[in-house]
């Protein structure tokens, strides 16, 4: 597979625009502790991509919030987290305009890759520009918290040290990279691993000195998917030759590191071809800010 298609803003018939909503890695992943709430704290760094899904906005007038086909197949309107995401701006702001969406998926739902995360940021970002709300990168990110733990670093739209459930977000400068990204396309609900005895829960909290001088790289989450299910045992196998293995988010998405493009696609042309596998380069500043910043809307 190419590395897909652009991630610019794409204005797509009367009132259409298209935003990006870039995919992410967590480079590691640590569980150091549960909360008396049940959240478990994490350390982690989440490095955002060139690649990912699109999203169609058009402003309704009527205030009704409509989504155009599921963006997750099985999920509910009402459930669904970019509904869910522009519902929650028209509360804060008290906007009576209302929204049209349309989701292009091209990140793989349960892959640990933040599609439905990224998704929801990007509906909180667009609408909040496009129905002129006027909200602060502060004020979106709490209402992108209260989606999910995921969605405020899609928001922030920069790479970031991550602690707490996630949401305690340090801006991180990582140096240039390109990725092979494998989806094994196995999807265990990640409460469900939460739950695995085998899940180790209290890791000694670490540094960023630790992660940047390359000691930090695990994910807690690898030994219990691999000894659970076969199919990434045999990613992990079969990315084993080119590179250190990972494991993003909860699973199953895996991936391995490269410095340049060529070494990137050159591992890429050597694994089994029956692999959903393909070559994402790294970003330091996510595509939807850069379509804000070209919108001429700003």
């Amino acid at each position: 597979m190419g590395n897909g298609h652009s991630m610019n803003t794409v204005v797509d018939g009367p009132g259409w625009s298209y935003w990006p909503a870039p995919a992410k890695l967590n480079l590691f992943l640590h569980i150091t502790g549960r909360r008396a709430d049940g959240y478990h704290e994490l350390q982690s760094v989440f490095r955002l991509l060139d690649w990912g899904d699109r999203i169609g906005l058009r402003v309704r007038e009527d205030g009704q919030i409509h989504r155009e086909g599921p963006s997750v197949p099985g999920v509910a309107e009402a459930d669904d987290l970019v509904v869910r995401a522009a519902l929650a701006l028209q509360k804060a702001s008290a906007s009576t305009l209302g929204a049209d969406i349309r989701v292009e998926k091209h990140i793989p739902a349960g892959g640990g890759f933040g599609g439905g995360s990224s998704d929801a940021a990007t509906v909180l970002v667009a609408l909040n520009l496009l129905w002129d709300t006027g909200l602060d990168e502060d004020a979106l990110a709490a209402l992108a918290l209260g989606l999910g733990a995921d969605v405020p670093v899609f928001v922030r739209g920069r790479n970031a040290w991550a602690e707490g459930v996630g949401e305690k977000l340090t801006p991180l400068t990582l140096p240039q990279a390109w990725y092979v990204l494998v989806d094994p396309g196995v999807h265990v609900p990640t409460a469900e691993l939460f739950r695995s005895p085998d899940l180790t829960r209290d890791a000694t909290p670490v540094k960023i000195a630790d992660f940047a001088s390359g000691t930090v790289l695990g994910n807690a989450f690898e030994p219990v998917l691999r000894r659970r299910e076969p199919a990434i045992e045999a990613v992990f196998q079969a990315l084993a030759g080119m590179g250190r293995a990972r494991l993003t988010g909860s699973g199953s998405g895996c991936f391995v590191e490269f410095a340049t493009c060529a070494a990137a696609e050159q591992a890429l042309a050597e694994l089994p071809k029956e692999l959903r596998a393909w070559v994402a380069a790294s970003v330091d500043h996510s595509p939807l800010l850069d379509a804000l910043e070209t919108t001429g809307i700003v």
